[in-house]
């Protein structure tokens, strides 16, 4: 969705990710980009504080983006649709790019509430290439609501695949057909648990091939 963007410091983020196993932390320090960028985590509405840290943390490992939380904003009443009790998700993209569109910036909102698309039953998040933007929602990530027990790490785990995921999108990656990377499309959980939160080496040259 959205057309491609040019980017800074992604041929560094690929050399990162290249070199990730096998390598000391001091190695790994050195494939930061030059210009760091931030990412800027948005909640809707109430979201724990110690999950956004969470994810920031896990996100600011992952690829190395300094984070900031954002304070909460509400959710679109008008993005429910009460038959299908869902919110629709281009809504909130609409609203992150509106408040906190800006150059060497990315935004991620994370919602508590089921999010879709009209031509899907539900999304685990979307992104917007263009605005550098995306949104997870944290729903259907957790065990709870398919009637199991909890399992915290588990859920942080899903979490942090999903918003790798979408953020890869604002580089311009498009779907992978390697069912091993992070930017498969997931058509349920056993998909999103599968893969992780890794690129493939696919995906790794796209990325080598876009701008710096």
């Amino acid at each position: 969705m959205g057309t491609r963007i040019r980017t800074r410091g992604v041929l560094s983020l690929l050399l990162f990710f290249v070199l990730w196993e096998g390598m000391g932390m001091g190695d790994q320090n050195k494939m930061l980009p030059e210009e760091k960028q931030t990412l800027y985590l948005v909640p809707f509405d109430n979201i724990s504080t110690e999950v956004l840290r969470r994810i920031g943390e896990a996100l600011k490992d992952q690829l190395k983006l300094d984070y900031r939380i954002m304070a909460s904003i509400p959710i679109p009443g008008s993005s429910f649709n009460p038959g299908r009790r869902q919110y629709l998700s281009p809504d909130f993209l609409s609203i992150l790019a509106e408040k906190y569109s800006a150059p060497g910036r990315r935004i991620l909102g994370i919602v508590d509430q089921d999010l879709y698309v009209p031509d899907l039953n539900f999304v685990f998040g979307q992104a917007d290439i263009k605005n550098k933007t995306a949104v997870i929602s944290l729903v259907r990530l957790r065990r709870k609501f398919y009637g199991l027990p909890e399992d915290q790490e588990l859920f942080e785990r899903r979490a942090l695949t999903e918003a790798v995921h979408e953020l890869g999108h604002t580089w311009g990656l498009s779907h992978c057909t390697n069912p091993d990377c992070v930017m498969f499309f997931s058509n349920s959980l056993r998909d999103t648990d599968r893969k992780g939160y890794r690129f493939c080496d696919g995906c790794l040259k796209c990325l080598e091939r876009k701008d710096p």
